[in-house]
């Protein structure tokens, strides 16, 4: 029986309920590693969707696939936190999908606080952001996997990376700045952390925004930033994306996001802060707003070679909200990318930006200026996707921008796609195309395409 065979079988008798087990394997590539194209085989790829969800860890929702790194039991430290007890060990909690309305601090403080010196058992100490009160036992649960079947779904059938660190153990401001450039670092030893102290995102912010800044060696120094826009950085030349090689070699690259009104509309736009693109032509050519765009271009034959795809507040998966429509979002896109003439040719990349304050089981590795930090959900769907596959890989968001510059032998940005292992390993540009299943959702894209904007705030943390 083939690997993906037997996956399927696995997730299939999953969601009867009948209790079945199984696992994938992979060969380890160690950081930094370059992979060579699958047995020097020219990439078939010509489209990247990284389709960006909101604050999940990897345990969160994974916390039970067949043969993945995870698991129902947390640690936590003797005498921890609201009397839960002496004990090591929490069973974590089988949760709904949608937990309103808690929403969990994950800052840089809450994520040094669980992060506990690499103990992972504090995250119970954290404390709530509005109440000071500690989180308790809310950070330790896992997501109800009948509830995120597409998910499942996509992971069981293409690639999952179970090893994918966010740059930062903070939200979602710098995280959306790391999947653009890699790095948040605005001088020789600081970088920003955190969100800014208003909103919306980036030039757009109102007159004395500031940011935050971390240094190398952990030292927070919070609202000492400057404004959240290039043309108050320091050196703003120096503050590339991956755009900038994009545009030199190009290639063609569109950025699909809700769109910007009043306080909370440009919130989630990591290009807002690049002052050459938020008052330059490509403001208007590039950055497309509803993040519908997308159907429209795919049907009309007018994808470009990189997208980014931003959802709405209702189906971004942030914990708190009450509503999550983020399976039935996801599968949408990835629906009409598989269903179009566009299958052949794309890897689509679904991650979520970060850990939402939830727990995790797999300490970061420490590389500076507050990262890494914890693991997110990463799948991989492609034609050319090992099937079945779960990578081991360590990866960090640096690694999906490595594989587009591989791709398109772009060169890099010398941040950390530098250091950075390529998702490379989650391919295999030799195998027989996989052909494209429908994933079954209970929304489809008319439904998003005709489902007014929101406006509403996805991720305001301060």
């Amino acid at each position: 029986m083939s690997l993906r065979s037997l996956r399927g079988l696995t997730l299939a008798c999953f969601f009867a309920a009948a209790g079945c087990g199984g696992g994938g394997t992979g060969a380890f590539a160690p950081d930094g590693a370059l992979w060579p194209l699958s047995h020097s085989v020219t990439s078939p790829i010509q489209h990247v969707v990284l389709i960006v969800q909101e604050n999940r860890t990897f345990n969160d929702f994974f916390a039970t696939f067949p043969g993945a790194d995870g698991t129902t039991t947390g640690r936590i430290a003797k005498y921890g936190a609201c009397h839960i007890g002496k004990t090591k060990a929490i069973a974590l909690k089988k949760v709904p999908l949608i937990i309103y309305p808690h929403d969990l601090d994950h800052r840089y403080q809450g994520y040094l606080a669980a992060y506990d010196g690499g103990k992972m058992d504090a995250f119970d100490k954290v404390p709530f952001v509005n109440t000071g009160q500690p989180e308790c036992t809310y950070p330790y649960q896992y997501t109800d996997p009948l509830q995120i079947a597409p998910y499942w779904d996509m992971a069981g059938q293409y690639a999952l990376a179970e090893h994918m660190f966010t740059t930062q153990g903070s939200s979602s401001f710098v995280a959306h700045q790391d999947l653009i450039r890699g790095s948040t670092q605005i001088e020789p030893n600081e970088a920003m952390v955190n969100d800014p102290t208003a909103f919306p995102w980036g030039c757009d912010a109102p007159h004395g925004t500031k940011t935050s800044l971390i240094s190398k060696n952990g030292v927070y120094q919070g609202g000492a930033g400057p404004f959240p826009c290039t043309t108050d950085f320091p050196s703003s030349s120096s503050y590339t994306t991956i755009a900038d090689l994009l545009d030199a070699h190009q290639v063609t690259w569109k950025y699909y996001v809700p769109p910007l009104k009043t306080n909370f509309g440009g919130l989630m736009n990591a290009y807002d802060v690049i002052a050459a693109v938020r008052y330059g032509s490509e403001w208007s050519t590039n950055i497309s707003m509803p993040q519908t765009n997308i159907f429209g271009d795919i049907t009309s034959g007018s994808l470009a070679n990189v997208s980014w795809v931003i959802p709405d507040e209702p189906d971004s998966d942030h914990p708190g909200e009450k509503i999550d429509d983020g399976p039935a979002w996801v599968s949408s896109v990835v629906n009409a990318i598989g269903q179009s003439s566009y299958w052949g040719s794309t890897a689509i990349v679904i991650v979520w930006d970060d850990w939402g304050g939830l727990y995790d089981n797999d300490a970061p590795p420490q590389k500076g200026y507050g990262g890494l930090g914890f693991r997110v959900p990463a799948i991989v769907v492609s034609p050319y996707a090992k099937a079945g596959y779960i990578s081991p890989t360590k990866y960090e968001f640096g690694s999906i921008l490595k594989y587009i510059e591989n791709n398109w032998k772009l060169g890099t940005l010398g941040t950390t796609d530098k250091r950075a292992a390529s998702i490379i390993d989650c391919f295999d540009y030799s195998q027989s195309p996989i052909p494209f299943q429908t994933i079954p959702s209970v929304k489809g894209k008319e439904y998003f395409i005709h489902r007014k904007p929101s406006y509403l705030p996805i991720d305001d943390d301060m």
